[in-house]
């Protein structure tokens, strides 16, 4: 489930259509970074969330209120586009075994099992790039438990973005995070599959305990929940995680030389733990503070 953290899912699913539910107050962490004329802060999100949570208030509005510009891991194109990228990168080039055949033995029942409990077909992700067999797999429970992108704050700090006119760009583009996963070497990507399969039956828990330590902003039990669950493939971890908190630092540190402030929100894996962005930054001397409200 640490995608749901790390990074925005390549394909969206609708979630369940679920009763309406009380409001439930929520208090991510939040951080800033700033000089004498810039300042610049960090908000960690949950790609995918329940309906009936409220958290764009307090502090987090105030700094969104405040910036000039807004930042997301990326814009996400039209739909169309995204499933056209989505494709041409997941799909497996032709003459490539089923993906059913490239798993260890031992996990290859589970592999199915797995994919006819989402609903579909036992074929249905065989042309599939491990990667994105992985990613399909996650979405799945959590769309059956009412987890929706719809109520996820990209979607609200996006609308709200466009509402006030503020700039709105991502710190990459769609091809790039594409070409992140499908860049991991074969052998990396055959244990992203075969850990998200591992993980699927405790994603209920999992992600309400994930979607809790946000809440709550307690961003060192996300990131035990984060080193938990990339701890079976460093190669995953340093190219989903690490070197894009790396790139996302030096963006930071370059946009503190122009005045101006900016509202960065960016999954809140890459904000926890001894990697994060943040401690990137302090590498090179540049503090962020967290926001107490």
């Amino acid at each position: 489930m640490a995608l749901a953290l790390a990074l925005p899912l390549p394909a969206c699913a609708k979630g369940a259509s679920a009763p309406a539910a009380a409001a439930k107050d929520a208090d991510p962490a939040l951080w800033v970074v700033k000089d004498a004329d810039t300042t610049i802060y960090l908000f960690g999100t949950i790609h995918v969330l329940k309906p009936g949570m409220t958290w764009f208030d307090d502090a987090v509005k105030a700094a969104f209120d405040r910036s000039d510009e807004v930042k997301l891991e990326l814009v996400m194109p039209d739909p169309a586009t995204m499933q056209g990228l989505v494709q041409s990168t997941g799909v497996a080039p032709p003459g490539t075994p089923p993906l059913t055949e490239r798993l260890p033995v031992a996990k290859r029942a589970a592999f199915t099992k797995a994919v006819v409990d989402a609903g579909l077909p036992a074929d249905a992700l065989d042309k599939y790039k491990p990667w994105l067999a992985a990613t399909q797999l996650s979405i799945a429970p959590l769309s059956k438990l009412g987890y929706d992108a719809t109520n996820g704050p990209e979607q609200v700090i996006t609308a709200a973005a466009k509402a006030a006119g503020k700039p709105l760009t991502g710190l990459e583009t769609a091809e790039q995070q594409l070409g992140y996963f499908g860049g991991l070497s074969d052998t990396a990507q055959i244990s992203f599959l075969t850990s998200t399969m591992d993980e699927l039956p405790t994603a209920a828990t999992t992600m309400s305990q994930m979607v809790d330590d946000w809440a709550a902003g307690r961003p060192d039990r996300l990131a035990e929940d984060m080193n938990e669950s990339l701890k079976d493939s460093p190669e995953v971890a340093k190219v989903l995680l690490v070197d894009r908190n790396k790139r996302w630092a030096s963006w930071i540190r370059q946009r503190m030389t122009k005045p101006g402030t900016v509202f960065i929100a960016v999954g809140a894996g890459h904000l926890a733990g001894r990697d994060s962005v943040q401690a990137q930054l302090a590498k090179a001397g540049v503090q962020a503070r967290r926001v107490a409200y």
